[in-house]
């Protein structure tokens, strides 16, 4: 991929290029999130990048948390597609990129956390009520419509069990 983004770059400069690409909300058994330290601008983020010519979403987003981190995911679910004005970002080269990202959740299926240097620095499974601050801000709103789905979900998993409580014991006061 980097092929092809050098070869538009040689073409336009740093000029804005739409890029497709996809982000990964990988979670581990405990619920939690992994973020990866960008090698590039220092900031937390998604394991994830831009599609390789011919690849599907799904195809690169395991590929990528592959690449960056050494895990294998699975039950990969397409959160949504993401594209704005928010998704704009300038690379600390001055490229500019008008971001359209599928965001998908995956668990760990298996592997150990190992992460490739070239393209970040660390990588850490972080509970979702202690996200770092230092978000890339193309991916703020991803991880913050990840956290309102979660508790959404959460709630309604605990007025489930609500209602179950309530439902047995009005069988067993008859």
């Amino acid at each position: 991929m980097i092929d092809y983004i050098a070869k538009l770059r040689a073409l336009v400069g740093t000029m804005p290029l739409m890029l497709p690409g996809t982000s990964v909300l990988v979670s581990d058994e405990e619920g939690r999130l992994l973020l990866v330290r960008r090698a590039d601008c220092g900031t937390w983020g998604l394991p994830g990048g831009f599609m390789e010519p011919g690849e599907t979403f799904a195809e690169t987003g395991v590929r990528e948390v592959r690449e960056e981190t050494s895990l294998e995911v699975s039950s990969m679910a397409l959160l949504d597609v993401f594209s704005g004005p928010e998704y704009f970002a300038v690379c600390p080269n001055g490229d500019e990129v008008h971001n359209v990202t599928a965001a998908y959740t995956a668990v760990v299926s298996r592997g150990d956390l190992h992460v490739d240097p070239a393209e970040v620095s660390a990588a850490e499974f972080f509970p979702l009520d202690s996200l770092p601050e230092d978000l890339f801000a193309p991916e703020r709103p991803i991880v913050e419509r990840y956290l309102a789905d979660t508790a959404r979900k959460e709630a309604g998993s605990h007025l489930t069990a609500a209602r179950t409580r309530t439902d047995r014991s009005a069988v067993t006061s008859s």
